[in-house]
């Protein structure tokens, strides 16, 4: 014997799946009552959970700087060059 719950996820696991579809199929049923055109939204496409790491440099993590990214202040170069002779 097979207890049920243990059958349980076999189940649910595609009705879970198929509720975005179910409610797609609904709320166009109820729009259409109203006259209405249900469009679905666009759905984002699952990120993954898992982060790359960071490439190891020499076999130490941790160490080393990150390249350095200019400021921008938003001025041109020659601005910027007049201001540092004064």
């Amino acid at each position: 014997m097979v207890c049920l719950a243990c059958l349980l996820p076999l189940f649910l696991v595609p009705i879970v799946n198929l509720l975005p579809l179910l409610f797609d199929i609904i709320m166009a049923k109820v729009y259409a009552l109203f006259g209405w055109e249900y469009r679905k939204p666009v759905r984002t496409p699952p990120a993954c959970p898992i982060k790359p790491t960071a490439p190891k440099k020499d076999g130490t993590v941790g160490e080393g700087d990150a390249p350095a990214v200019p400021e921008s202040t938003g001025k041109s170069p020659e601005v910027v060059a007049d201001k540092k002779d004064n």
